[in-house]
């Protein structure tokens, strides 16, 4: 079996609904769709914001089986509440617990799925004002309702509580 990269787009919507009937359920995976979204142009230049980072990347436990790079999906890994850290220090976060296509994608460099060292250069360089205090994991839990409900509002009460004026959300 050839597993070198290719330059042809991955099919990805239709893998996920194959993954999904090959699990068993019932019905194709239905991807959410919000035709009202709260999103509101920014009342300043990004360069005076204060920028807020969201991530779906898990908090390493190495007592969690293999979560390096290259490692096999990881159920284990999975978190279910909305975690926060320190945007000052480099966390050591990993993607074991995401379905990703591990044939064209690796997961050995932190700064590709989590752009903190990229969101501080800029926060020096003036691109962006500041960076909040915290930076906010989300759950990837598979369940839209849980996410809208429980997820999502706690991730905006915390960015709220650090100031942040933006957001940015980098899924896995």
């Amino acid at each position: 079996m050839d597993t070198s990269p290719s330059r042809e787009p991955i099919p990805y919507v239709e893998r996920s609904r194959s993954y999904y009937l090959a699990q068993g359920y019932d019905n194709p995976y239905n991807w959410a769709q919000h035709d009202e979204v709260p999103f509101t142009r920014l009342s300043k230049p990004l360069s005076q914001a204060r920028l807020g980072l969201v991530t779906t990347a898990s908090i390493y436990r190495p007592d969690l089986a293999d979560q390096g790079p290259g490692a096999p999906y990881n159920a284990e890994a999975k978190f279910y509440r909305v975690y926060s850290l320190p945007s000052s220090e480099r966390p050591d976060l990993r993607i074991s617990h995401v379905g990703y296509d591990r044939v064209h994608t690796h997961a050995d460099d932190l700064d590709a799925y989590f752009p903190l060292a990229h969101l501080q250069q800029f926060q020096r360089e003036g691109r962006i004002g500041s960076l909040t205090p915290r930076f906010h994991g989300a759950p990837t839990n598979r369940s839209q309702r849980t996410t809208v409900e429980q997820d999502a509002p706690e991730i905006l009460a915390r960015l709220r509580e650090d100031g942040a004026e933006a957001a940015v959300l980098v899924p896995i």
